[in-house]
């Protein structure tokens, strides 16, 4: 009788344990599941040609800005979730993003968010959050330049704070090591194939001195000439603000030069380098990117998109923002 009873109580506690699971699995399900293609389709249809127009007349007027988009919504999802708080300005109740290490004089591109944002409120008023602006314009920056396609997911709200604490911790910087990189991104719920897969973003774009500095000067797992150009313009101390190309042959060109750069031990920043230098977990995948740039575009596509749905704001989480510096 005793036995029974026991019984009986397990598996009651199974039941209960197995009804927990499944609802935590349908509601990330249903989480995941507002973020559509066509959230916009009804309620602001020419959102997406809206933005693309602006992405195309920004990055005809200055190359690098392509770059420059597509970081920040990297560094946007990478802070709390996708949901804007890197556009914020600094106020009275909180410090923002903008001057946290990553992106203090390296951040750029709130002028080209905001020009977007004010032909968006003019088409449709109070529709198109600041966060799924970012996403868009990562993908058309990308498109632009050469690279690959793919469908965002929309329907994200905006924050209405920010924090220079937390970009200061969830943000990788250069300097990091693989180990440092790998834990960074599982702690977004992204893999070591994302890992590799989207730092082909540094395929275009720029980066200071202060960067790479180190790497240039203190690491072994770089082609000596390759160090020495870059001393010339990157010395021991003064010139921080210098920019080189991430991909020195074709920095405003979306290919797979980068991993072929990393394979000659050409790459530009300390963590860049990491992902090629004798570890199992990414060296595979390097070579692989380096040999199939079709490969590389279907893998960043599907990358972009799983990042792109870090922790989004929906329902009636957050807002959408007027002004995308500051909250409603």
């Amino acid at each position: 009788m005793i036995g029974n009873k026991f019984a009986l109580t397990n598996m009651a506690l199974f039941r209960s344990l197995l009804l927990i699971i499944l609802i935590v699995a349908v509601s990330s399900c249903q989480t995941n599941a507002q973020l559509s293609p066509n959230y916009y389709s009804s309620t602001c249809p020419q959102a997406l040609s809206i933005v693309k127009a602006e992405v195309a007349s920004a990055i005809k007027n200055e190359t690098r800005i392509g770059a420059s988009l597509l970081r920040l919504h990297f560094h946007d999802c990478f802070v709390n979730g996708c949901d804007g708080s890197v556009l914020l300005d600094d106020n009275s109740t909180f410090i923002g993003e903008k001057t946290a290490v990553p992106n203090n004089n390296s951040a750029r591109g709130f002028n080209v968010v905001d020009n977007i944002k004010a032909r968006l409120e003019k088409a449709c008023p109070g529709v198109v959050s600041c966060a799924d602006i970012l996403a868009i314009a990562a993908r058309d920056s990308v498109v632009r330049l050469g690279g690959p396609s793919w469908k965002v997911r929309l329907g994200r709200r905006d924050s209405t704070s920010a924090s220079r604490s937390a970009a200061n911790a969830s943000i990788p910087p250069p300097t990091s090591n693989l180990s440092a990189l790998i834990s960074s991104f599982s702690a977004q719920g992204l893999s070591i194939k994302n890992l590799v897969a989207l730092s082909g973003s540094h395929t275009i774009g720029l980066a200071r001195c202060t960067s790479f500095r180190s790497h240039i000067y203190n690491d072994s797992n770089i082609d000596p000439s390759f160090a020495n150009s870059l001393r010339r313009i990157c010395p021991r101390s003064g010139n921080d603000s210098v920019l080189a190309p991430l991909d020195r042959q074709t920095p405003t060109s979306f290919d797979n030069l980068y991993y072929k750069n990393l394979l000659e031990k050409k790459g530009l920043l300390h963590s860049d380098q990491e992902i090629f230098n004798g570890s199992s977990l990414t060296d595979g995948l390097v070579k692989m990117y380096a040999a199939d740039t079709s490969l590389l575009f279907k893998e960043f596509a599907k990358s972009m998109i799983k990042m792109g749905n870090i922790k989004p704001l929906t329902g009636n989480a957050g807002e959408i923002r007027i002004n995308c510096r500051k909250a409603n």
